[in-house]
């Protein structure tokens, strides 16, 4: 896994774009404070930059450098699931703008998958996680699911639990603005 590590980190810093798996799905992601290459993601999937895309920090700690506010009822909610969710926020701060929605709102997660965080954790800023397909088409629930257009577009495959079977979405979940927390998704 180390060298796994090591060959994506040189990917992100590049601001070059890799296929990962996650806690979830296989994930397309990138440095998410850099335009350019959220840019490169938005052209992977054929998608528009209007619609936004989750993103992936890997504590409380690291979330709180880019959430302004985060109440305690979510800190709590954030510290006692025990399934990947994902909350959406109001106004982040210090992520590529092409990451937030046109509503002011980010989509964001901390992964339970062990490469995920070593990964994050290492890269020191939070990273894309998209869905590794075309928009509109299905979403893989393995490695060998994934179209070949995807595989020949990013710019690092990780070589990692390729033979995982994900059927599991994350939980979504939003922050309204008077601090309520919405079931977007269970």
């Amino acid at each position: 896994m180390e060298q796994e590590i090591k060959n994506s980190l040189k990917t992100l810093q590049q601001e070059k774009v890799l296929l990962y798996p996650t806690d979830t799905v296989w994930g397309i992601g990138c440095d998410a404070t850099s335009n350019k290459a959220v840019k490169k993601v938005f052209n992977i999937k054929n998608r528009s930059e209007s619609k936004s895309l989750i993103i992936l920090v890997d504590s409380i700690k690291m979330l709180e450098h880019y959430v302004p506010t985060i109440s305690n009822k979510i800190i709590e909610l954030l510290t006692a699931t025990t399934k990947p969710t994902t909350i959406i926020y109001n106004k982040p701060i210090g992520l590529a703008t092409n990451v937030v929605a046109e509503d002011a709102t980010v989509a964001i997660r901390i992964p339970e998958n062990k490469f995920c965080k070593q990964l994050i954790k290492a890269f020191g800023k939070p990273i894309v996680s998209t869905s590794a397909n075309v928009s509109g088409n299905v979403t893989p629930k393995s490695f060998k699911e994934i179209e070949q257009p995807i595989l020949d577009s990013v710019d690092y495959i990780v070589n990692l639990q390729r033979e995982v079977v994900n059927e599991k979405s994350s939980t979504i979940l939003k922050v309204a603005d008077n601090g309520d927390i919405i079931v977007l998704r269970e």
